[in-house]
């Protein structure tokens, strides 16, 4: 008989925007390799706490909390409620974001200050709350997109300047952080089965032909590279697809 290895037993993680989709699964498996999480959340408030119950079931600790990471202010504050509630951070999941998809002549000046105050400030904000909090071995994991790797058609303009700013920050975090045994790692999902862009959609045959595997992938499949980062040691400043080869 073989038993299940958890690999992060006694680890604290936050994701964040952790209450549905990719989030919520990388939250829900990171419990299953023994780590107590906490999750945030902008309106899914009940959402959130359906993962904590989850998670609470499977034996773990785990908060919700309200954190808008377009709101400078939360987005720093995330590490330390998390740190408060848990007892430290060892693993940030930096999950949340927005995008914003349109001609880029139609793009507002909202539209760029919202998705660059979510994709790019408040993920920055929340990493330099973490790095003043994790011991040796903390781990930083970014969620990227397929978007920086190949862009397939118009539209994207706004979504993937974003996101690709997310890999200087996570290479830089690498450097800075490295002596210190932190390590920071990112992660670029390609078309994944979600509310927000499901399998069955109208657009989801020709995203998946776009792949080489020819299919949508998981929000589990991406939550399980996520845990992997979350427990390796010699891996950092790495950019990691979970794209059915979109990019290939």
């Amino acid at each position: 008989m073989t038993t299940h290895r958890t690999t992060l037993h006694g680890k604290n993680a936050l994701v964040t925007g952790g209450s549905r989709g990719i989030g919520a699964a990388i939250a829900l498996r990171l419990a299953r390799e023994g780590a107590d999480v906490a999750v945030t959340y902008v309106h899914g408030k009940e959402a959130a706490e359906e993962v904590v119950r989850r998670i609470e079931a499977l034996g773990r600790r785990a908060v919700s909390l309200r954190a808008d990471s377009a709101d400078a202010e939360e987005a720093g504050g995330a590490v330390e409620r998390t740190a408060q509630a848990l007892g430290g951070l060892d693993v940030l999941v930096n999950n949340a974001g927005v995008g914003v998809l349109g001609p880029v002549e139609g793009l507002s000046l909202a539209d760029v200050d919202r998705v660059l105050a979510v994709n790019v400030r408040g993920v920055f904000l929340t990493s330099q709350a973490a790095a003043t909090r994790m011991p040796p071995g903390g781990r930083i994991v970014t969620i990227g997109t397929c978007m920086t790797q190949r862009v397939p058609g118009p539209g994207g303009t706004l979504y993937a300047t974003s996101k690709a700013a997310l890999i200087g920050l996570t290479k830089a975090l690498a450097r800075e952080l490295g002596g210190r045994g932190i390590t920071a790692n990112i992660v670029h999902p390609g078309p994944i089965d979600t509310d927000m862009n499901p399998a069955g959609g109208p657009y989801a045959a020709d995203q998946a032909a776009m792949t080489a595997l020819g299919r949508f992938g998981t929000a589990e499949e991406v939550a399980a590279m996520v845990v992997h980062l979350a427990g390796a040691e010699y891996v950092t400043g790495a950019e990691f697809a979970v794209d059915g080869g979109f990019a290939a």
